[in-house]
């Protein structure tokens, strides 16, 4: 099934009791000061809309960002916005595809029945000529089951595991970065990739603020020289934009993906990784 939803689907399913929108919007990286994304579902956001923030669902006691919550206090955290995990979820993004594939890929990841992504975000919505709404949304609380599915999920062994038997990994990160002459955004973090890892910037599977069809997509995957049949990693620098890539090759009929969650935050730092750059 494809998780990308329209503007109009979204709106005939708004009044729905079984539907829950999430504005899944994290600040641009590298931007200063920080875009305050909260500050901005408050001014606008669709009728009915909870702010799902990616930063604070994530866990804190490691030291790198983004991180998966334990399934306990991921379903703490889903019961108390009033996320159920049998609901039609329906989550986006203030501008951009950037953040909400990432939301959609934890909320999957934690056993979430029904997720979809709209396509185009709140600027499609409101280029649709569909309402919006001022102030803070707070919903009832609901029962959220969170069953891991760890088949989901890389870590270190597993991707020391994949550059070892050459299996497919795709980097979201910018050329630059991948390619080792551009710096990294978290200091202290040397740039450069994985061995073996195809550089596929996550922004190149957008255009105008959506993700590109279907078929474009496919062409993209193809291009890179991707498999679709065989498994594929993902990973990026902190495991947010390579669930531009999951959803992608979601979309596209890639038969196993896994993300990185660690991504290159934890592989560069990690004493065992083996770095390259491009010349």
């Amino acid at each position: 099934m494809n998780p990308l939803v329209t503007p109009s689907w979204l709106a005939g399913h708004l009044n729905d009791p079984q539907l829950v929108v999430l504005d899944a919007t994290l600040p641009p990286v590298g931007v200063t000061p920080p875009v305050d994304t909260r500050a901005r579902y408050r001014a606008q956001h669709i009728p009915g809309a909870v702010f799902f923030d990616i930063d604070e669902l994530s866990d804190h006691v490691t030291p790198l960002p983004h991180m998966l919550l334990s399934e306990t206090d991921f379903a703490r955290s889903m019961e108390t916005l009033g996320v159920s995990s049998d609901a039609t979820i329906a989550v986006y993004e203030q501008e951009g595809v950037f953040s909400a594939p990432r939301a959609w890929w934890m909320l999957r990841v934690f056993g979430a029945r029904d997720v979809r992504v709209l396509d185009g975000g709140l600027r499609g919505w409101i280029e649709s000529g569909l309402p919006t709404e001022a102030g803070q949304v707070t919903r009832t609380p609901a029962t959220f089951t969170a069953i891991l599915d760890r088949n989901a999920i890389e870590d270190f062994q597993g991707i020391q595991q994949a550059i070892r038997t050459k299996s497919q990994i795709l980097d979201a990160r910018s050329v630059g970065r991948y390619s080792g002459t551009a710096p990294e955004p978290r200091a202290g973090i040397p740039s450069g990739h994985m061995p073996g890892a195809l550089s596929l910037p996550f922004t190149e599977l957008a255009e105008n603020g959506r993700l590109r069809s279907e078929s474009g997509l496919r062409e993209i995957f193809h291009t890179k020289g991707v498999d679709m049949e065989k498994p594929v990693i993902t990973t990026c620098g902190s495991g947010v934009t390579a669930a531009v890539l999951a959803l992608g090759l979601e979309i596209a009929g890639a038969k196993e993906i896994r993300l990185y969650d660690g991504s290159w935050s934890e592989y560069a730092q990690h004493p065992q990784a083996t770095i390259e750059k491009s010349t």
